[in-house]
């Protein structure tokens, strides 16, 4: 119950939040805005206020707008406060907005994530491996590391940096705090290959630790947490970017980094289970992705919209009808195509198909 919540939540949330960013530069620019409704099918609720009608319809998962002479086909007037009748900078710009308000949106959740207290692994040691440096320097599990090289510590991501960046028979000095007591040890760095986050082989330097379960939150200024979120935003978009850019060459396996509704739904509900802070994180994540995605240049999505303006700014006039019909087909075909290979890949990465198997057998072998 507590994953399907978690699930409509943040999935509403962050669609609304994109609609809204269309429906107030769209209001900004003086287009009539027809519906802003909460949830798709079935209308619920409703009230109007000037032109727009405010629905709550029976589907909960975000939301749309209908703005007024959006659609070529549409029969229109001529009117000013149409979509169609405005200069391709302000249709551009409202339909850039939507993205930018995603964006805009994670900034928010990051900073509210760095200044609330933002959760880290601590420096506490968990494990020691036989027969590693650290094991053969004396380090011991329950060991909190203070420094490294003099560095101060304050959680682990500082001390996978600083011992990751290391070669192969480095020394460097570990300062401990075991017991109340403080010590000193010198701990003669290895190095092994691993699979980096894109899939590339890389080299690193290990001693043989690994953390405790121990968290801690770390808190940060206003202005330390505004900047924060905004190096957590780049660094988000720039790694969905390669990441995409390694898919597309065959760099990396699609299969295994791509997560649709399925693993959206299974990673919503345990961070709702680690509590409200971590499913913020998780929000300001999937709120990059989201902008991300609709830049694709795909007809159905707001970065195709956005080339048909480009298009139309360099030709002096639109696209004809006909041709965006054939490139929304052509991207809406596309979207199908990688929707079905996304649940597809969820459906056997979750064992959906192994679930369902165990029900239909049980239901159907014959008792004893």
């Amino acid at each position: 119950m507590l994953s399907t919540i978690a699930f409509i939540f943040v999935l509403s949330f962050l669609v609304i939040v994109h609609e809204l960013g269309h429906f107030i530069v769209a209001k900004l620019y003086k287009v009539r805005v027809e519906i802003f409704s909460l949830g798709f099918g079935k209308k619920l609720l409703s009230f109007k206020t000037g032109d727009t009608e405010y629905r709550l319809s029976l589907i909960p998962f975000g939301g749309y707008i209908k703005v007024t002479g959006e659609n070529p086909e549409e029969k229109r007037e001529g009117a000013p406060w149409e979509f169609l009748s405005k200069p391709v900078g302000q249709r551009a710009a409202i339909i850039f907005a939507g993205p930018a308000f995603n964006y805009v949106f994670a900034f928010l959740l990051f900073s509210c994530v760095f200044y609330s207290g933002m959760p880290h692994l601590a420096s506490r040691i968990g494990e020691v491996r036989a027969g590693y440096p650290a094991y053969t320097a004396g380090i011991k599990a329950k060991d909190k590391i203070i420094s490294i090289d003099g560095k101060k510590i304050r959680f682990w991501d500082e001390v996978s940096q600083i011992i990751h960046e290391k070669t192969e028979h480095e020394e460097i000095v570990v300062q401990l705090e075991r017991e109340e007591k403080v010590l000193s040890l010198s701990v003669i760095t290895t190095s092994e290959t691993v699979k980096n986050l894109f899939g590339q082989e890389v080299k690193i330097g290990l001693i043989g630790i690994s953390p405790s379960d121990e968290v801690i939150l770390v808190r940060y200024s206003m202005g330390e947490s505004f900047k924060l979120a905004l190096l957590q935003v780049v660094k988000l978009t720039k790694i969905t970017a390669i990441a995409l850019y390694k898919m597309l060459t065959g760099q990396m396996s699609a299969r295994e980094s791509i997560t649709g509704p399925v693993g959206i739904f299974y990673i919503t509900g345990e961070a709702a289970r680690l509590g409200f802070v971590y499913l913020l994180q998780l929000m300001g994540v999937l709120s990059v992705s989201l902008a991300i995605i609709n830049l694709f240049p795909l007809p159905v999505l707001d970065g195709g919209h956005l080339l048909f303006l480009f298009f139309e700014k360099i030709k002096g006039r639109p696209l004809s009808f006909k041709t965006q019909e054939l490139a929304a087909r052509i991207g809406l075909s596309l979207i199908v195509t990688l929707m079905v290979f996304i649940f597809y890949n969820d459906f056997i990465r979750f064992g959906i198909f192994d679930k369902i198997a165990k029900i239909f057998t049980n239901n159907f072998t014959p008792r004893p």
